[in-house]
């Protein structure tokens, strides 16, 4: 079984991986031109010719055409065939991110309800159905977002960087800052998760996403880790699409 590139562009980060099956077998992550990244790992693996992207951002041209060139490339959108049904009613407008995370859990947890949390720039939650629909969920702001904003529109508020875990009750304003914005992220997602599992039972809980580390030891719920979800989900489409 040959390798295949499977490329994720959020607002951040593009990411850059090569599968073999269900294997990873590397991953890079880039915030500039991500063509050398792609080309060093043509030549490493010279075997590669199928090739995924998906993006939130806008695709440069001069990307598209080089792996147009270069690879048995799909460009994910809302027309391309996935494994599950999309009941969301604005399907144009829905991040390919989260549609890919959905398919991901799919994969992992076929025939159950499954709440995906991703935490990066803004947390989204998504939920699929036991019978393989994908039903939306929400979207919340992220964790650097959160600390962005209270800096940004107000006159007194300083820049903070989040830490891992900060007291509850703060006691300088750089404190009560850090509890404001991680505490109360994590009082967040306690409260959605309870709400969602309120209407879906049996459900299974993943949690992924590059700020997921801020959340997975301090809630209280069985959750399962998958750090490159959206990834899996992506290799499982360009599988399920057979170019």
């Amino acid at each position: 079984m040959s390798e295949r590139l499977i490329l994720d562009f959020g607002n951040t980060l593009k990411k850059a991986a090569v599968y073999e099956g269900d294997v990873l077998l590397e991953l890079h992550s880039s915030n500039k031109d991500i063509i050398p990244v792609i080309e060093a790992l043509k030549q490493k693996y010279p075997q590669m010719k199928r090739a995924i992207l998906s993006t939130v951002v806008q695709i440069d041209v001069h990307l598209l055409h080089y792996l147009k060139q270069n690879f048995h490339f799909l460009l994910f959108n809302h027309e391309t065939a996935i494994p599950i049904k999309n009941v969301y009613k604005t399907p144009i407008t829905l991040g390919k991110d989260r549609i890919a995370a959905a398919i991901g859990a799919y994969k992992l947890f076929p025939k159950k309800n499954v709440l995906v949390i991703d935490a990066g720039s803004s947390i989204t939650y998504e939920i699929l159905s036991q019978n393989g629909d994908y039903c939306g969920g929400a979207i919340s702001l992220g964790i650097h977002l959160r600390a962005k904003a209270l800096n940004h529109f107000t006159d007194q508020l300083p820049l903070v960087e989040p830490r891992l875990q900060v007291d509850l009750v703060g006691n300088d304003t750089e404190s009560c800052l850090q509890s404001g914005i991680v505490n109360g992220a994590i009082a967040e997602l306690s409260a959605m998760i309870q709400g969602y599992e309120n209407q879906f039972e049996d459900l299974k809980i993943i949690l992924t996403g590059g700020d997921a580390i801020y959340f997975e030891k301090s809630l209280k719920y069985n959750i399962f880790a998958s750090e490159n979800l959206v990834l899996e989900g992506l290799n499982y489409i360009l599988d399920y699409n057979d170019i």
